[in-house]
């Protein structure tokens, strides 16, 4: 089994680049073999998956996901990162199949890689997290497995059930694409520097998208407008979308809603109904 990083080269490595992880980047380095090696295995990484990473950072997890063999590519927004790790894993891992990208993933497209990615790994940055993996989920319908590591707050959201307090905005959206669940707590002594907040794992699976992009347009307008007013009844918290709030009950009731339910208490499947009684009406 070829070396990982740990705790001595990930400095050592910050040290030559004159790196000081920055919060504004969201830089957490992870320097433990056992959970880079955890988080390949959660996330269903084998020789045959062609892996997108965002934010490799140093390459600590970048490094677990190529021992396996897989084509990874990984898409780095900091230049001196970006042009270091290829001879970080060609150092370690001389037949490592590695395309390093230096680009923001929030704007990452198709034509920015070579091949399409069929599985999603990531420490991710915290403070893009959701509309990183938003994005990349609607840009690249071809992953169909996704394991990210996340501020534990933003994770539970992510998988949060319909009536949970959790349960919001990115909780729908995130479901509009496939299931989610909690993978498992990772504690803060495996980051380098220490974070000030807990972390775990997220898996996804993909399904099938109830619709096409008209409609996840109008769903997550809906989405947006019944969680900006959350305790608000669906009825008043969609009148500005609707003209008034009778206009809002007439719509919620065509689409078999109860115009006193509030968003937190609908799934995405009620969401798409809405949106689709909406359109049908247009």
């Amino acid at each position: 089994m070829s070396a990982l990083l740990g705790p001595a080269e990930i400095r050592d490595l910050a040290s030559q680049l004159d790196v000081t992880p920055t919060k504004k980047l969201g830089q957490n380095f992870v320097h433990d073999a056992n959970t880079v090696r955890r988080i390949v295995v959660a996330g269903g990484v084998t020789a045959t998956s062609q892996v997108l990473e965002v934010g490799p950072g140093l390459g600590s997890l970048t490094l677990g996901l190529t021992e396996t063999g897989a084509p990874v590519t990984a898409v780095e927004i900091d230049g001196r990162l970006a042009a270091r790790l290829p001879a970080t894993v060609a150092a370690m891992q001389p037949d490592a199949r590695l395309t390093v990208v230096h680009q923001d993933a929030l704007r990452l497209t198709a034509a920015d890689l070579a091949v399409a990615p069929t599985h999603l790994v990531a420490n991710l940055p915290y403070n893009i997290s959701v509309p990183v993996l938003l994005h990349l989920l609607a840009t690249f319908p071809s992953i169909e497995r996704s394991l990210v590591m996340v501020q534990a707050e933003v994770g539970y959201r992510l998988a949060a059930d319909p009536g949970s307090k959790v349960y919001g905005s990115p909780s729908v959206k995130a479901a509009w694409y496939g299931s989610w669940r909690i993978a498992g707590q990772v504690s803060r002594q495996v980051f380098w520097p220490v974070p000030n907040v807990d972390s775990v794992l997220v898996g996804f699976v993909r399904h099938d998208p109830p619709g096409d992009e008209e409609l996840r347009a109008q769903v997550f307008a809906l989405v947006d407008a019944a969680f900006q007013q959350r305790r608000k009844m669906l009825r008043q918290a969609l009148s500005g979308l609707f003209g008034s709030s009778a206009g809002a009950s007439e719509m919620l009731e065509a689409a078999g809603i109860a115009p006193t339910a509030r968003g937190e208490e609908l799934g995405v499947d009620e969401f798409v109904r809405l949106g689709q009684t909406v359109l049908a009406a247009a």
